[in-house]
């Protein structure tokens, strides 16, 4: 993402520019979950550090939005204020129009550490929260991560990449509106990560939840995205949208020089 010597880059006028249909998310009616989520110029410091700087964002109801930016400029406060961990100092979180004040059983956070419980199975950790019918809930979320056969398995036994499906399954089992990322792959290996993408893009379709990806990996960004956002100095500074069709390659041209176009403004 450059370094510290590189020149400053002038801030770009940020566009609203509509989503290609060609990438929108084709699901089914019952499966069209996801919600609109609108960042309204969000304020967040620590002391004389400001985080975040009248951040404005507005995120279209099944929209799969990425978010780029060098750490420290506000990526993780941004995603602990959607989920309703945290208030900001100023402006308002709204989900389908509803200001967010307190924890938002329709968003889910998935982190890059799996963070199962290591002395319960496969299946328990996905059915952790026991709501009625949740071991059914939970072989279908496990089937949706193709991990059926592991059920009885222990986390301990799988493979950083299967650890992560779990933890996707069990954001899953909850039918989330809106699923948030952070950094959920960056542990993982080049071929496993490739995989996860796969397997993320196709529940995204099947599903239709809002998702919004925080990721240093510009090139995951612009594989997975329908728009990729910069943050900086606390604010979206260049917002653009992926017309390119999928599924994509990272190799393709158009690929490449798109990365390169949001690298130059990081």
């Amino acid at each position: 993402m450059g370094n510290s010597t590189s020149p400053a880059l002038k801030r770009v006028e940020v566009t609203q520019e509509p989503v290609s249909s060609d990438v929108a998310p084709v699901v089914d009616a019952d499966a069209a979950l996801g919600r609109p989520l609108s960042l309204d110029g969000l304020h967040v410091a620590f002391g004389e550090r400001k985080v975040l700087n009248g951040l404005t964002l507005d995120i279209p109801a099944r929209q799969f939005v990425a978010v780029v930016g060098r750490s420290g400029v506000g990526k993780s406060t941004l995603m602990r204020l959607i989920v309703g961990l945290d208030k900001p100092g100023a402006g308002e979180v709204r989900i389908d129009g509803v200001p967010v004040n307190g924890l938002q059983p329709s968003v889910r956070l998935l982190f890059q550490d799996a963070r199962l419980l290591p002395w319960q199975t496969v299946l328990n950790n996905v059915g952790i929260a026991r709501r009625p019918g949740w071991r059914e809930a939970s072989l279908a979320a496990l089937g949706d991560v193709g991990l059926v056969d592991r059920q009885s398995d222990w986390p301990a036994v799988l493979s950083g990449g299967q650890r992560q499906r779990v933890a996707l399954a069990r954001v899953l089992v909850s039918h989330p509106s809106i699923l948030l990322l952070d950094e959920p792959f960056g542990a993982l290996d080049a071929l496993t990560r490739s995989d996860m993408h796969a397997l993320l893009e196709r529940l995204w379709l099947q599903h239709g939840f809002t998702t919004l990806l925080i990721t240093h990996d510009v090139s995951e960004a612009v594989l997975l995205a329908d728009r990729v956002v910069v943050i900086r100095d606390g604010q979206i500074t260049y917002d653009v949208p992926i017309t390119i069709p999928r599924p994509r390659r990272r190799s393709d041209a158009a690929i490449v020089a798109l990365q390169s176009k949001i690298l130059e403004q990081v």
